[in-house]
């Protein structure tokens, strides 16, 4: 992958934004701001980690059609927040996952074939921590299940069992494209149930000690490492600043 912001004697450049955790409707604004400042040549490609900061379902754009209950669901005496993303797909159930994002252009090719291209250094990423994915292989009835993870496309990675690990959605505005998606480390499956009214796959054993923050930590720091050598560039760690926080929050919100 090319970039226009670093000099022909270093590896491209792309910004690394650190681990981040705020609400769905957060997460959602600063992909979406991320994307528009890449495609007018305001920013470098940039990959960053975040998490939720409470349960959250958040919607494919394009998905209008919900279970009446889905705006009434309560967890642990809290309501469960409905976000939209600006990418396409199926509701997704945030909870006890990684949520990885890149936004990057000139890719090229067929939509699958960006989203591969991608996808690899999550593929390398996990495999140096012992787990091997696949690319899934759903046709194209998974359009009418409502939960991204009830089937794998393949833009999706798989476990060796067919535990669908990493769900990913897409969203292109010209050559500059916004590719995020959710790693599902210690789901609950009483959640998960409440939620999609079926049972939910068995995690699948991450084979890694570490539970909670510091499993986290030990992902991202495998999928950062991952990045760097499978798209060939350095990573500039720079945290949002306070300007670019202003900008982001004053987006408007994304309408369910």
């Amino acid at each position: 992958m090319e970039s226009n912001y670093s000099s022909q004697n270093r590896k491209p450049s792309w910004r690394l934004i650190p681990l981040l955790q705020a609400p769905g409707s957060v997460q959602m604004a600063i992909d979406r701001w991320l994307l528009e400042q890449h495609q007018t040549g305001k920013h470098p490609p940039v990959l960053r980690f975040y998490t939720w900061a409470s349960p959250t379902i958040s919607l494919g754009y394009h998905q209008r059609r919900l279970p009446a209950s889905w705006q009434q669901l309560i967890w642990q005496g809290l309501p469960i927040s409905l976000v939209r993303r600006p990418s396409g797909g199926r509701a997704v159930l945030h909870q006890g996952d990684l949520t990885y994002m890149v936004v990057t252009s000139g890719l090229g090719g067929k939509r699958l074939d960006a989203y591969q291209r991608i996808c690899e250094f999550l593929i390398q990423g996990w495999r140096s921590l012992n787990i091997t994915l696949n690319y899934g292989i759903a046709g194209r009835d998974y359009i009418h299940n409502p939960n991204c993870f009830g089937t794998a496309t393949g833009a999706d990675l798989v476990c060796a069992d067919g535990y669908k690990l990493i769900g990913s959605a897409q969203l292109q505005r010209g050559k500059a494209i916004l590719q995020h998606g959710s790693m599902r480390l210690e789901p609950n499956i009483e959640l998960f149930t409440k939620v999609f009214g079926e049972a939910a796959p068995s995690p699948v054993n991450l084979v890694i000690e570490q539970q909670g923050e510091e499993l986290i930590q030990t992902v991202v720091e495998a999928l950062t490492k991952a990045a760097a050598d499978c798209f060939g560039i350095e990573l500039v760690n720079k945290p949002l600043s306070a300007q670019e926080w202003q900008a982001i929050l004053a987006q408007p919100s994304l309408e369910l």
